[in-house]
């Protein structure tokens, strides 16, 4: 530990670029923890505290600008693979969508400061055609609001923090392994959490093969979008679809029989937001309900032509 705090004594404004860089890019690396760190030593005049700032901003930037151009030019599917890399639940993108819907761009402003958000806000901006210089003057302004928080709470507490780094210096070898079994601990906690969440979407699922055949067959199933209003906007819903959330879709529920086949479908990964739905419907009484094996895109890609029907009542 003595070496760490060395480190960031000698090297601290690259560190906190470094480390910034790597957060805002979706790693799981503590950023708020060295900025508040970096502050208290800017506190003492060991670092220059407009120059963290500085460099703080430059690397949330950097990072920014890259994911909004891969969503920009990729869109969905650069949205499904960050919810797929993610340590999070896969409703990691649907709930961006729901927030960024709800307040545009300006949610921007504090992205930064909720999880999962922070890293899928950008590419959304992009996907969803904000402009670039109203997304670079939103990213920049939360930058500052984001890195300025975290070095003012050191430069504040910094008699504090300093108590703890002597502590720190004084353990050793035992405090970083202490860091490190923390980490583990908080990495193994969300990989069970992942797990438990991935036990609660196992139910029976559908092909796009086998709703075609439903189609054809006469079953007339109803088709039910579970999707954000945000995604609906990028990528139109099947026609014919129920808009899950829709005012008029409790109406269409009233009316249909709980053993007609209904077949949920979204645009994530694991028919996640499909699946709750699906579960939702199955506690109202319908019986024959499943999500569709691949959602929008696998349907999509089967066959655009297929016109969808909705059920009659009864």
């Amino acid at each position: 530990m003595p070496a760490l705090i060395s480190l960031l004594q000698t090297y601290g404004i690259w560190i906190v670029f470094a480390n910034v860089l790597l957060a805002q890019a979706g790693l799981p690396v503590p950023a708020y923890p060295v900025l508040i760190v970096a502050g208290a030593m800017a506190a003492h005049h060991e670092l220059s505290w407009p120059a963290c700032l500085a460099v703080s901003v430059v690397a949330c930037l950097i990072s920014d600008l890259g994911w909004y151009a891969a969503g920009r030019r990729h869109g969905k599917r650069i949205l499904a693979l960050l919810c797929r890399l993610s340590l999070s639940p896969d409703y990691c993108v649907s709930h961006t969508e729901d927030i960024f819907s709800r307040w545009g761009v300006k949610s921007l402003l504090v992205a930064k400061f909720l999880p999962g958000f922070n890293t899928i806000a950008p590419p959304l901006s992009g996907a969803m055609g904000i402009g670039q210089p109203t997304f670079l003057l939103f990213s920049a302004v939360a930058a500052l609001l984001w890195a300025g928080t975290g070095l003012a709470i050191g430069a504040f507490f910094h008699a504090s923090i300093d108590s703890v780094l002597t502590v720190l210096s004084q353990m050793g070898t035992a405090a970083l392994s202490g860091i490190g079994i923390l980490l583990a601990a908080f990495l193994l906690l969300k990989h069970r959490q992942r797990q438990r969440f991935m036990q609660q979407l196992e139910m029976a699922r559908i092909s796009v093969e086998e709703l075609r055949e439903l189609m054809d067959g006469g079953k007339d199933p109803v088709i039910i979008d579970a999707r954000s209003v945000t995604a609906r906007e990028l990528t139109p819903p099947i026609p014919g679809a129920i808009l899950f959330g829709h005012a008029a879709h409790e109406q269409a529920f009233g009316a249909l029989a709980r053993t007609h086949p209904i077949v949920v479908y979204c645009s994530c990964p694991n028919e996640a937001s499909a699946a709750a739905v699906a579960r939702q419907l199955m506690a109202r009484g319908f019986r024959q309900v499943r999500p569709l094996v691949g959602g929008l895109d696998a349907f999509n890609a089967y066959d655009a032509t297929v016109v969808v029907r909705v059920a009659p009542a009864g």
